[in-house]
């Protein structure tokens, strides 16, 4: 039966164990992320079995590349602090230029800021 690989082609790590697979005559099949994108099922299996802090690689370019909000140790919770924090200042940005006689409540503001 042929393990399957997955990875990135260009990574150095999936290059030394294709290399390593090859050398040792071991029939193995590769899944191109880049190619043929992630399987949602087997990523839900993977992080249900070893956690999504141990599949996602923080070391590697793609992670690197990400906003700093991404890479938070809690994304959800950074992005809700952010979101507050812009509200926060749209509000007192209206209030500087005269906008005193509007209402901006969640009643009828986006979490963008877009007062609909």
């Amino acid at each position: 039966m042929a393990i399957t690989l997955y990875g990135i082609p260009n990574c150095d790590t999936v290059k030394k164990a294709r290399n390593w697979l090859a050398a040792n005559n071991i029939d193995y099949m590769f899944h191109d992320y880049k190619k043929a994108g992630a399987d949602h099922t087997q990523l839900k299996r993977w992080c249900d079995a070893k956690g999504w802090e141990t599949i996602l690689n923080r070391a590697g370019t793609t992670f690197k590349k990400l906003p700093d909000v991404a890479k938070a140790e809690r994304p959800y919770h950074a992005l809700l602090e952010g979101v507050v924090a812009r509200q926060a200042d749209l509000v007192a940005r209206w209030l500087l230029i005269g906008f005193i006689h509007g209402v901006m409540n969640t009643d009828n503001c986006s979490v963008s800021g877009e007062t609909i």
